[in-house]
Formats: structure tokens, C-alpha cells, sequence
């Protein structure tokens, strides 16, 4: 059975980071954009990352325009966005499309049962999350109204990084 460690993101630099590399973490696995509702919950997922990123957790950002064109920016001004005005410091990639024809690949596995064995929920809106063990198996998903912070999902989390 396939794995999130099948597929790879693009960097800002344009080189690809090959999900391998975080082989053995949690992750959150969410689709960003810039200019949502939701935006504010950047500084909610940065203090996730920051309260369990020494234990094996990470939280991987995938900025995306699908959804009424909330991610107008690319390149630089993405990357400067993040890095600078919301001060993430968890790995955020390329802009790519969560959902429709042009589906990145890695999205289609995590939103589609029949690929990943468990979930079978397609992103409604940005800031929606998936959640994968440490071995790479899609285990949950959390819509976009769920806070980062909720009880529920770092409670899961824990659960996942104490296995």
C-alpha cells in the first residue's frame, strides 16, 4: 500500500523535497491560503509546530487557489508571506490544486479511500487537515472550521507521536 512517503512537494527554490524525508513524524498536512478566513489560524498551526515539533512532529503547508482565488500569490511573495508576515517556520511548498482536474497527486491519495485505505474526504475549503502517523498512513482529517489547537486534534496527535 502506498504512503504520503510516495510523493514529494516543490520548494520555493523550485527543488523537490521528497516526503521520505519526514519518514517516522506526525504530520498535519494542510492546504493554505493567504487572503482566507482562515488565514488567521497560521499563528494557531505555528504553535502546534512549536509544542510538539521536538517530538517528532511536523506540520506541512501546501498553499493552494483553490477555493474563490484566496491564494492569488506565488514564488517570493508567497514564500515572504508566510515566512515574514505570519512568521511560520514549518515547511510550506508550492502552490498547488487540492481538489478538481489538476489535483496534485499527493492530495488526490489523502482525500480518496481507495487510494489511502482510510479517508475519503476532499479539502471543502482551505485550512482543511489531514493527520498521518509515523508511518505514513493517512489516519484522520479535520475541516477547516476545527482550530489547530482543538482538544481533539492535539489530542491525537499526542496519541499518535506516544505509538
Amino acid at each position: 500500500m502506498r504512503t504520503v512517503y510516495d510523493f514529494h512537494g516543490l520548494q520555493f527554490n523550485g527543488e523537490k523535497k521528497s516526503l521520505q524525508d519526514y519518514s517516522g513524524k506526525v504530520l498535519l498536512i494542510v492546504n493554505t491560503a493567504s487572503q482566507c478566513f482562515f488565514t488567521k489560524q497560521f499563528k494557531s498551526l505555528e504553535q502546534l509546530y512549536q509544542k510538539y515539533k521536538d517530538e517528532g512532529f511536523e506540520i506541512l503547508a501546501f498553499p493552494s487557489n483553490d477555493f474563490r482565488a484566496q491564494e492569488p500569490m506565488t514564488g517570493l511573495q508567497l514564500e515572504t508571506f508566510c515566512r515574514i508576515q505570519q512568521q511560520v517556520t514549518f515547511p510550506v511548498f508550492k502552490r498547488i490544486h487540492v481538489v478538481g482536474e489538476y489535483c496534485d497527486p499527493l492530495f488526490r491519495f489523502l482525500s480518496e479511500k481507495d487510494l489511502n485505505g482510510r479517508v475519503n474526504v476532499k479539502p471543502l475549503w482551505n485550512f482543511h487537515k489531514y493527520l498521518v502517523n509515523k508511518q505514513g498512513e493517512v489516519i484522520d482529517y479535520f475541516y477547516s472550521l476545527t482550530s489547530p489547537q482543538a482538544r481533539r486534534v492535539m489530542s491525537k496527535i499526542e496519541k499518535l507521536i506516544a505509538e
